[in-house]
């Protein structure tokens, strides 16, 4: 079975509702390598041209738990964020086409390790992050 199509992962994204108010898409790559997406629009925006910061966090904080994520569903695990650490090096702003690239770098049974760049449409790294997440078992998310 792909990745993509687990019960753990299709449940995500049916019931992951701030992701679908933000427009964000995800492509899992490999177990703990993932890539999301986002078109900034006017509803991303915190003045007349440039997005909130929070658009950078809520995007490298999904990019980073899905990378996670695709580490543990084998298990019928879910996970959830400890810390996320944020930088950010360019301004994004509307109509700027993002690709955050997360992966996870460590992981144990329980605690794992994950670090990303969002990328704009003219490759530039305008946001990084790195986070801690916590595994657990699905039926204690709802599933």
């Amino acid at each position: 079975m792909m990745l993509k199509d687990h019960p753990i992962i299709k449940a995500y994204q049916e019931h992951n509702e701030f992701g679908k108010l933000l427009h964000m898409d995800f492509e899992i790559q490999a177990p703990g390598e993932v890539l999301y997406f986002l078109q900034v629009d006017k509803i991303h925006l915190a003045t007349h041209k440039a997005a909130h910061g929070g658009l950078a966090a809520a995007l490298l904080d999904a990019a980073l738990g899905v990378a996670a994520l695709s580490k543990v569903v084998a298990f019928n695990k879910v996970v959830s964020t400890v810390t996320l650490n944020l930088t950010y090096i360019k301004p994004v702003l509307l109509g700027d086409q993002l690709v955050a690239k997360a992966k996870v770098t460590q992981n144990g049974s329980r605690i794992f390790f994950a670090e990303g760049e969002i990328y704009n449409q003219k490759d530039e790294v305008v946001a990084k992050a790195n986070g801690v997440f916590n595994a657990y078992p699905m039926e204690k998310a709802g599933y």
